[in-house]
């Protein structure tokens, strides 16, 4: 995680990003995605209020903000928030997930000067409104697929330069399609975190919330295969603790899990293209909800969803199930005609 650049932002900004570490209990990725969002919007104020010119071929990133006021702040209104918003969809493409991300991190800033500090007398983004977003199912992998991807990772020792470490790549592309845990999850795992007993580990996930996640036995099969050739030797200090180490005996990082998993599906005929690491993820749900028949709620838990509704795109991904309960109905082929 990169340094936030502090002596680039007005104070204010960094009083709300310390505000949110501190008595939120952000995650070091939300501080960082705030401090992008609202440093952008800022930048955008400056432009839009007529406080600094650029000329065609310049961007407002190039824009200093360091030397900003509250009392420019204050003149914010909410019609200079919905043209922010409609400048990124028209200048950069932005999408309706990172349009309403941007619109969430505006939201909880200005409710920090207005609310909490009282910085600012009037919040103009109260009746801001989030960018309705397109409901999209989610991409997965196929049970055969899957197996496949296991299958190949099994067996994988050449073709991609990391033939020594496929009990590594095994286990991590098991705890993807078995768990569902998200990359960062993954990465953060502590071998200390692991119940070998009661097969379950402790992860931190979104929100810098701790849950607990259940091990069937081919994670634990996976992940006792891996632990018997993991280096003990030579171990970076601040890597003693991790599972997942890299070639250079450090805590392995979200590309380099992004790179093997990559590398992987390529070598099982699948196009890295179409899926990666969060694809593995919807894999897992997606074949739990429509093979193990487990209940929504079990489902939400086990993937760490804050809302019901999150969990609800896996209810929509099986056809077949529709069909089957369509056919299912008592009320089928009891009456065929009306006489």
């Amino acid at each position: 995680m990169s340094i936030l650049p502090r002596e680039q932002n007005p104070y204010f900004l960094n009083d709300f990003l310390d505000y949110s570490s501190t008595i939120l209990n952000k995650s070091p990725n939300t501080i960082k995605e705030y401090n992008y969002d609202i440093e952008h919007f800022l930048k955008f104020i400056k432009w839009n209020f007529n406080m600094v010119k650029l000329n065609d071929d310049e961007d407002i990133k190039s824009i200093l903000i360091n030397d900003l006021e509250l009392s420019t702040i204050q003149k914010i209104q909410l019609e200079d928030i919905h043209a922010f918003l409609a400048y990124l969809k028209q200048n950069y493409h932005s999408k309706p997930a990172t349009l309403a991300r941007k619109a969430a991190s505006i939201r909880v800033f200005f409710h920090y000067l207005c609310n909490k500090s009282k910085k600012i007398p009037f919040n103009p983004s109260q009746d801001l409104e989030s960018p309705k977003l397109d409901k999209r199912l989610p991409k997965y992998l196929t049970l055969e697929q899957s197996q496949e991807l296991l299958s190949t990772t099994l067996k994988s020792t050449n073709g991609h330069g990391n033939h020594d470490n496929n009990k590594r790549n095994f286990a991590i592309i098991t705890l993807f399609l078995n768990c569902g845990m998200r990359l960062s999850e993954l990465v953060g795992i502590n071998i200390k975190d692991i119940d070998f007993v009661n097969f379950k580990l402790n992860v931190i996930g979104k929100g810098n919330k701790e849950r607990t996640i259940y091990l069937n036995s081919s994670c634990m099969d996976a992940i006792k295969n891996y632990l018997s050739v993991r280096p003990k030797d030579g171990i970076k200090f601040n890597s003693k603790d991790a599972l997942f180490l890299s070639e250079r005996k450090e805590r392995i990082s979200n590309r380099t899990v992004q790179y093997i998993v990559k590398e992987e599906l390529k070598l099982s005929g699948i196009d890295p293209n179409k899926y990666s690491v969060h694809k593995l993820r919807h894999t897992a749900a997606t074949l739990m909800y429509k093979y193990g028949n487990v209940d929504i709620r079990a489902l939400q838990e086990l993937l760490g969803h804050e809302s019901i509704s999150t969990t609800e795109i896996y209810t929509h991904v099986d056809n077949d199930q529709i069909r089957v309960a369509v056919e299912k109905n008592p009320l089928n082929g009891k009456i065929n005609k009306i006489s």
